[in-house]
């Protein structure tokens, strides 16, 4: 399907879907446990960003051009002015996706770990605004920060009592879990 009819269908639908290069695939409810790791990264990723970012839940659609996807990330930020991909048909909009997230976040489940992990984060990478993809998982006391250094990336994990960098301020690893 045209990423122009998903979003028509998207912006009526009761169930968030995925759009990948014209297919489109149902993405799965989360648990308590992640709905609250998710919730408690976002304010804790809140109170340190400077003015002039915003934070956003997984109601905002991203949009990845280079990959073809579409996609809600548990957890994203945008600095500075958000940029969008808006589908209009006639004069009206059928929905809007932001193109230039600088964080995203994904709280890992055994349903999507490797795909986050992989696809998404291969999709992610093209998008030149992204400095930093953080994976925090339910398993264990364990945040994965991912960050853009010139062309490459590199990867901080924190585990129990550890600290991890985010967006350049300091974040408890066992604060975000209890």
């Amino acid at each position: 399907m045209s990423f122009e009819d998903y979003l028509a269908k998207e912006s009526t639908s009761e169930v968030k879907h995925e759009w990948c290069d014209g297919v489109v695939y149902a993405m799965s409810r989360g648990t308590p446990e992640h709905a609250r790791l998710t919730m408690r990264i976002a304010r804790s990723i809140g109170d340190s960003v400077e003015k002039g970012c915003e934070i956003f839940s997984s109601d905002l659609m991203l949009y990845i051009e280079a990959a073809k996807l579409s996609t809600y990330a548990d957890v994203s930020v945008v600095c500075g002015a958000i940029e969008t991909k808006t589908v209009r048909k006639n004069g009206k909009s059928l929905g809007e996706a932001v193109t230039n997230p600088t964080i995203v976040v994904e709280v890992l489940s055994d349903a999507t770990e490797r795909y986050d992990r992989d696809g998404k984060f291969q999709a992610y990478r093209t998008m030149p605004t992204l400095q930093e993809y953080i994976l925090v998982s339910q398993d264990r006391r364990c945040i994965e920060v991912y960050r853009r250094d010139a062309e490459k990336w590199s990867c901080e994990t924190g585990g129990p009592g550890a600290v991890v960098t985010i967006h350049g301020k300091p974040i408890s690893v066992d604060a975000v879990y209890e």
